[in-house]
């Protein structure tokens, strides 16, 4: 287990990446997407660009999130230790563990890049599905730790067999990323308990769970089911999806006490900010917001569908809020002639050349991405309306 603390010059790279992904957001963002305008411009994108390139809630937070955000302006003098124990003690509430076992981290990237720097090193072996989330991988890399790619199955889905023969006495992680980005698709309840039962329990197991809430599969189970019972498990959530805070950077990892207190020896100092932890609590508060939110993105969802079924397409069945679509050939082009459309979507996957990420959008963003992909490449078996 690698435990060495993070450079000053590590450090100051993470902190200064946080605050500005937290500065790309403003607080009414929520307002302009529900106006039919995205609510982010990254790089040098178009102030009236369709955003459905990072799997972000066009819809934004809660009304109580906004009021919570423009409400820290009074505190923002002061750094925020009793909002982070009080967001602590909440997510531990939540999930029935002890505050120690929770850590919170500037967006789950940087969960995901403690983990790396908490149970990888030099002669170590991350496990990871292909394709999934690189980031990961991409932290792997600075720990000189060595990947092993594991190819998803003939449906894309996590092959947890072969990932659990994967790992041995030289493995430190293996990560889980359920439902996976970027196919969308799910680890069931059955196939994640035998998975678990089979890696050693040197090996630490990182179920990123992103994407959790909106999953309403009666087979799907959240890894929290296994968090006492098998303790190198870590469950990692974020406040960027269904809470619609991307540009705001919070996530959380719960886990043992043993493994939490590794992860927390490589979390940037004070990785919070007092506009999200507020914002955050009153997320939780919300009762009502993760289920409207998961019946919204279930009915765009549907719908986009419905559309490429009738254009004759194929697409592989979601259980999150971005769709994988088969474009019959290379989609870099495709890609390209999107954006000259003002309409961003997914990022090139090597291993699924051929294959589109699409995130969901508003109703108005969803039909210009029909529109124009009907356009761009015209559907072989098209059917009439």
């Amino acid at each position: 287990m690698i435990r060495a603390s993070l450079s000053r010059r590590q450090f100051t790279t993470t902190l200064g990446a946080g605050l500005g992904a937290a500065l790309v957001e403003g607080p009414f963002g929520a307002r302009r997407a529900e106006a039919g305008r995205p609510s982010t411009r990254p790089g040098n994108t178009p102030a009236d660009a369709v955003l459905l390139n990072s799997n972000e809630n066009p819809y934004g937070p809660a009304a109580s999130a906004l009021d919570a955000i423009t409400k820290s302006e009074s505190v923002a003098a002061r750094y925020p230790d009793a909002a982070e124990a009080r967001l602590t003690e909440a997510i531990a509430r939540l999930h029935g563990v002890a505050a120690d076992r929770v850590v919170l981290g500037c967006g789950s990237g940087e969960v995901l890049q403690m983990a790396d720097m908490a149970f990888l090193g030099p002669g170590k072996k991350v496990v990871v599905a292909e394709p999934t989330f690189e980031a990961v991988l991409g932290y792997a890399r600075v720990t000189k730790a060595e990947p092993v790619k594991v190819p998803l199955t003939a449906d894309f889905r996590h092959d947890l067999p072969r990932m659990a023969a994967a790992c041995d006495a030289g493995t430190g992680l293996v990560y889980v990323c359920n439902p996976n980005n970027p196919t969308g698709t799910i680890v069931t309840k059955d196939e994640l308990a035998f998975f678990l039962e089979r890696v050693p329990r040197t090996v630490s197991i990182l179920v990123d769970e992103a994407y959790h809430h909106f999953v309403d599969d009666p087979h799907y189970a959240s890894a929290f089911e296994w968090i006492d019972k098998a303790p190198n498990v870590v469950v990692v959530r974020t406040f960027s999806k269904v809470y619609g805070m991307a540009g705001m950077r919070l996530g959380y990892a719960v886990s043992s006490k043993e493994n939490a207190e590794a992860l927390r020896a490589h979390a940037a100092w004070s990785n919070a900010n007092a506009a999200v932890l507020a914002a955050a609590l009153a997320s939780l508060a919300e009762s009502d917001h993760v289920p409207r939110q998961r019946s919204i993105n279930r009915e765009i969802r549907d719908w986009l569908c419905r559309e490429l079924e009738r254009d004759g397409r194929r697409y592989i069945p979601s259980h999150a809020n971005f769709l994988m679509v088969d474009v019959g050939g290379d989609v870099q082009p495709l890609i390209d002639s999107f954006r000259e459309r003002r309409i961003l979507v997914g990022r090139k996957f090597p291993s699924l050349p051929n294959w589109l990420r699409v995130s969901m959008g508003t109703k108005p963003e969803m039909q210009a991405f029909v529109d124009g992909l009907r356009a761009i490449a015209p559907a072989r078996a098209a059917r009439a309306s």
